[in-house]
């Protein structure tokens, strides 16, 4: 099984008509043709004002309203700029677009926060924004991952990096572990779908047979993950943290990255995570080998 998306999945791309929006939905639907044999495909495009229009073959429409009716479209793919992005995040949580993954980097923190207040008591799973998106190998890529280096598999990823996402990949592939799903949930101080969340929905996947969580340095998450899956994951997991040589204070790559009162340094999280009984990677080139060493543990 996968988690969030399959072939079933039908995307909608709201910014398809721009530079990155365009290449990136041609990205997907050729994953979508040559690994997935057409499942989760690019059914539509949301441009405002441009509706009737096609890009890269696939029609686009003025809302999302239009486009889910006209589709059924039951995800979308955000590549809005940050100035506009949070009303394309609200915008599909309003049509109950099940799965929005936003990939925009730079989005206002206040307008984070005022889709944060929107989001509650909705059932919607938001992955972003600033972030790789979500792939489940050989059913449906939605993000600027390459797919290539994915393999169907079993191992289930949750990353806050979209660099170390990729390279975690390719390490399991390397491997010979395949991933069941694979999702960056994006740096930014303030984002949708958090770790637990998603590590709720792998321990609950029969086809996933384990687990590696990617942090980084700056707030309490992973400490927070280490704890829950303590006492609900039977699973075994597998920990990295980014940014162990990162000074106190300074701003490290994503807006969320910075150490406060101690409690968001690499050294904390890694203690907490070795505590709670998960691996923990201590360079980045070894988490294809931590994987593995962990799974002969059980």
């Amino acid at each position: 099984m996968t988690i969030l998306i399959n072939k079933e999945t039908r995307v909608l791309v709201q910014g398809i008509t721009g530079r990155e929006g365009g290449f990136h939905a041609g990205q997907c639907q050729q994953y979508s043709e040559e690994f997935a044999g057409g499942g989760g495909a690019i059914v539509a495009g949301v441009t405002p004002g441009k509706g009737g229009q096609t890009a890269n073959g696939v029609p686009v429409f003025n809302s999302v309203a239009e486009a889910a009716r006209e589709t059924g479209a039951n995800a979308s793919l955000i590549f809005v700029p940050p100035p506009f992005a949070a009303d394309a995040i609200v915008e599909s949580i309003d049509e109950s677009v099940q799965i929005v993954v936003c990939v925009t980097e730079g989005i206002p923190v206040r307008d984070m926060v005022n889709v944060h207040r929107h989001r509650q008591g909705k059932d919607n799973v938001l992955i972003g924004p600033n972030c790789p998106g979500v792939i489940s190998p050989g059913e449906c890529k939605m993000g600027i991952m390459p797919g290539h280096i994915h393999k169907k598999g079993s191992i289930g990823v949750i990353s806050k990096s979209g660099t170390l996402t990729y390279e975690v990949v390719a390490q399991l592939t390397e491997q010979g572990l395949g991933q069941s799903s694979c999702i960056g949930i994006g740096g930014d101080p303030i984002i949708g779908t958090m770790y637990i969340d998603l590590l709720r929905r792998f321990e609950e996947d029969p086809e996933t047979e384990a687990i590696i969580v990617i942090g980084e340095i700056g707030g309490t998450a992973e400490q927070d993950t280490a704890r829950w899956a303590k006492d609900n994951v039977k699973k075994p997991m597998v920990g990295f943290i980014a940014g162990q040589t990162a000074p106190p204070g300074r701003r490290m790559g994503h807006a969320g990255a910075i150490i406060s009162g101690g409690e968001g340094t690499a050294a904390e999280k890694m203690r907490v995570m070795e505590e709670c009984g998960i691996l923990v990677s201590k360079s980045p080139a070894d988490m294809g080998t931590t994987m593995v060493e962990a799974l002969k543990r059980g």
